[in-house]
């Protein structure tokens, strides 16, 4: 059994990652900003604790005798709500990665998989999914740009967190099945495959339990 904490534990990644933690017997914090509207995800082996991804001191505080850390944060809860959001804070997904990154240190724990944004991985011609206006909704270019500085961050810091990013593609199917299969790509977007939140969350537990990749960004898909 190991303990991990699940940050954005009430979105939709975050639950379906929760869910496949506990399934497999491990202990999860789950990380949320209001406990008060996310009291369902409360069971035996989760255990629901507010916090804020951007602040590296409460986040060494949560992080500290666990085994590994999720991240699945985000702003928003859906692409409606960002929309709905007004003005995006472009530096959210940096200041979310150097609170982990300098929590976990802190703390002493090691291990960090993140799920990514499928509008930094590339087309076919290598050009950003996120500068084709007729694949991604230029309303959305914002929260696009703060991913990816995230990205850009990880990949340029130098740190003793192992980490790994686990892109989905845009079509995260909510109520798809748990088939415990998946595959895994580069940068390069792979035909219009889909994926569940369940089979993501596959993923995510299986390079916790037995970790293959490091500091590094893949693409996942069905």
């Amino acid at each position: 059994m190991r303990s991990i904490a699940i940050f954005g534990a009430g979105g939709r990644a975050g639950r379906a990652v929760t869910a496949e933690a506990r399934d497999r017997g491990h202990h999860v914090t789950a990380v949320v900003r209001d406990p008060r509207r996310t009291g369902d995800i409360a069971a035996d082996g989760i255990s629901v604790v507010q916090g804020d991804v951007t602040d590296p001191r409460l986040t060494s505080a949560i992080v500290r005798d666990h085994d590994a850390v999720v991240s699945a944060v985000s702003p928003a809860s859906s692409p409606e709500a960002l929309a709905a959001l007004g003005r995006l804070d472009g530096k959210f997904f940096v200041d979310a990665v150097d609170a982990l990154l300098h929590g976990m240190t802190e703390a002493g724990v090691h291990r960090l998989v993140l799920i990514g944004l499928f509008a930094n991985l590339q087309d076919e011609h290598g050009r950003l999914i996120l500068d084709d206006p007729a694949s991604f909704p230029e309303h959305l270019r914002p929260f696009a740009l703060s991913h990816t500085a995230g990205l850009d961050r990880l990949r340029a810091v130098d740190t003793s967190v192992d980490w790994l990013m686990l892109t989905p593609p845009a079509m995260l199917d909510a109520a798809g099945p748990r088939l415990g299969r998946y595959r895994l790509g580069g940068d390069t977007v792979t035909g219009s495959a889909s994926l569940s939140y369940a089979d993501l969350a596959v993923a995510v537990i299986d390079e916790i339990d037995n970790p293959r990749h490091h500091r590094t960004r893949l693409s996942i898909f069905d």
